[in-house]
């Protein structure tokens, strides 16, 4: 079977890394369904205008996972991560997992892709962690898997989280310290390049990144790309965890030994993937300047 005759499923698929996948699947040439609660959504027709078929479903429902796997060739799982210390939602994250690993499991799909999260294995250490628990599970069943563990992603610095439409780039990263991250769209990439080179993939867990930069350094290249002057300010870690603890162990992992990228490697595998430069000059800086005029007229 040829890879315009086989369908992968894709979870997620309006989100930022299911939408990136179906992009990119669909790009190669892949037969797409996209996995959706609402196909009304303007993602979903976006998808749906690329090329992508269309399936109403809920992670929370096995029934229409069911439905959906019937034959497909892969499927793409992603599930929005746990940041608050809520067992109800850890609970949910966890379920959701299962509940996909185990439909792909009884629909005998020949390759499941799970994206996780930065060293996943590591930080179970120091939280109750859903997405290592999911990927323990994918292990145990036996399913024919790639897990994916993308870096913090690089669109996130164009979020008003770090407070860079102030000014300031704020976080608790330790000025010396580099930082692993991606831009979204090369997780798609990976995705597609997963289901499309299986030798190369199946079987393995493999953290993915496009750079390391420590904080000061993140905060020059934004100035440098739009203009705009921006400082790094360390929050103390401390004052993190009286607001989010889970947040805070985060932050005190990152400032340690947390995990290894294996760049090289990754760049052998994916020769356009993305450094925080490049990203910027492609999709960073207009993302930037649409969070600075939003700040401006608010």
């Amino acid at each position: 079977m040829t890879t315009l005759q086989k369908t992968i499923l894709v979870l997620g698929a309006t989100g930022q890394q299911g939408g990136a996948a179906a992009s990119h699947l669909l790009a190669d040439g892949w037969q797409v369904r996209a996995f959706t609660r609402d196909p009304s959504s303007k993602a979903a027709q976006t998808l749906a205008q690329a090329g992508a078929q269309l399936f109403r479903g809920d992670l929370e429902d096995r029934a229409s996972l069911d439905a959906a796997m019937q034959g497909v060739h892969g499927v793409f799982s992603v599930q929005p991560p746990t940041w608050e210390p809520s067992d109800e939602r850890t609970a949910e994250e966890i379920r959701w997992g299962k509940n996909a690993a185990d439909a792909a499991k009884d629909a005998g799909v020949q390759h499941f892709v799970y994206s996780s999260n930065s060293g996943a294995d590591v930080q179970s250490r120091f939280r109750y962690f859903a997405k290592w628990e999911i990927e323990q599970y994918i292990t145990t069943l036996g399913l024919p898997a790639t897990i994916l563990r993308p870096s913090g992603f690089m669109e996130s610095y164009a979020s008003p989280f770090y407070g860079t439409q102030h000014g300031t780039l704020a976080e608790a990263t330790n000025p010396d310290v580099p930082v692993h991250c991606i831009a979204v769209d090369d997780i798609g990439a990976f995705v597609k390049l997963a289901f499309k080179h299986p030798g190369k993939f199946l079987g393995k867990t493999i953290e993915i990144a496009g750079d390391a930069r420590t904080p000061p350094s993140i905060a020059a290249a934004i100035t440098r790309a739009t203009g705009r002057p921006i400082s790094y300010v360390q929050i103390p870690i401390e004052t993190i965890r009286q607001h989010n603890e889970t947040l805070a162990r985060i932050y005190e992992w990152l400032n340690g030994d947390c995990y290894e990228v294996d760049y090289p490697t990754l760049r052998s595998l994916h020769p356009g993937l993305m450094d925080f430069d490049t990203w910027l000059e492609k999709k960073g800086k207009a993302m930037f300047e649409v969070l600075f005029q939003t700040n401006q007229t608010n």
